[in-house]
């Protein structure tokens, strides 16, 4: 048998897994021993796309054996939809995450993506916001909202590209900051994604779907999180839509320090260890009632305090 050291795992159907032979470009089908699903694991998926592995090979197809996961540089987790186990992993070893959001059909709530942002700062994973469709949004009198969220989300300390995935709008620059990168497409369902990564790699053909009517919200097109290489360099990972995000493995006392935009006043509070809740004194407080941080971005805090998954409305 023969050991491919860096092997990276480009698709996960949960049976079966296909790996990147880096040096050959040869993708190879696998599967995982079972050690993998004994240890305890609180993961849905104890191997994922992106994964550094080693892979002992064999005669046939059925006898290639992932045998060892090498450390994750980070990933991107969430709470698992699967009440039986705690958390599912989209993708490791990732150099930069796209968060696709449109601003109407369908509509991203900030909510969502402040959660993603979260886990993002947590896992130690930079991301970009992609404001796409903004070719719908031309008229002035949606220009208001485009600024609005613009420099919400720049006022935290993120970067938000304005894009159009159907006109064309950035795609070129997009592409050309992928170059030898491994960078992760995520969204809701419905906000272009497909549409986006056809538009970077012609060829690939992804389906896209359409927008429902009455709902205003889009169809899953994607069922596997899958890698696919870039003609310039680098590793794209497409990711399926997400409905929500349930935050795992944040403590309480920690989740501030994943908000960039409290966490640069928390050093000013009265209290070393203050909440931003109550507090006298408290300098996150005093920032927002000033406009300095913005409301939504504190709400959006309160409310993971407050862990308002009990209905599980961030697990799906």
């Amino acid at each position: 048998m023969t050991d491919l050291t860096q092997g990276i795992v480009t698709k996960s159907t949960g049976s079966w897994y296909q790996v990147l032979d880096p040096e050959s470009g040869r993708q190879i089908r696998c599967r995982i021993r079972g050690v993998f699903r004994l240890r305890g694991s609180r993961t849905t998926n104890p191997v994922v796309v992106g994964d550094r592995v080693r892979v002992e090979t064999g005669a046939a197809e059925g006898e290639n054996v992932i045998t060892e996961i090498l450390p994750r540089r980070n990933y991107i987790i969430r709470r698992a939809s699967n009440l039986s186990k705690e958390s599912h992993i989209i993708a490791a070893n990732i150099d930069v995450a796209y968060l696709v959001v449109t601003l109407d059909r369908p509509v991203t709530s900030t909510e969502f993506i402040d959660r993603f942002l979260v886990t993002a700062e947590a896992y130690r994973v930079p991301t970009v916001l992609l404001l796409n469709k903004i070719d719908l949004f031309a008229a002035p009198e949606y220009r208001e909202a485009i600024d609005s969220f613009v420099e919400i989300y720049r006022g935290a300390g993120y970067e938000v590209l304005e894009i159009s995935a159907a006109a064309g709008i950035g795609v070129d620059a997009l592409r050309e900051r992928m170059r030898g990168k491994t960078s992760l497409f995520t969204g809701h369902s419905g906000v272009g994604k497909s549409t986006l990564i056809n538009a970077i790699q012609p060829g690939l053909g992804l389906k896209t779907g359409a927008i429902s009517d009455y709902h205003h919200k889009g169809k899953h097109t994607t069922t596997f999180s899958e890698i696919f290489p870039l003609d310039g360099g680098g590793l794209l990972i497409d990711t399926p839509g997400i409905k929500g995000f349930g935050l795992i493995d944040i403590a309480p006392d920690e989740l501030a320090r994943y908000f960039p935009d409290l966490f640069r006043r928390a050093p000013e509070c009265q209290y070393y260890n203050c909440t931003h809740t109550h507090e006298p004194n408290c300098a996150v407080m005093a920032a927002v009632a000033r406009g300095e941080i913005a409301e939504s971005r504190y709400v959006s805090y309160l409310k993971m305090l407050e862990d308002d998954d009990k209905e599980g409305k961030y697990r799906k």
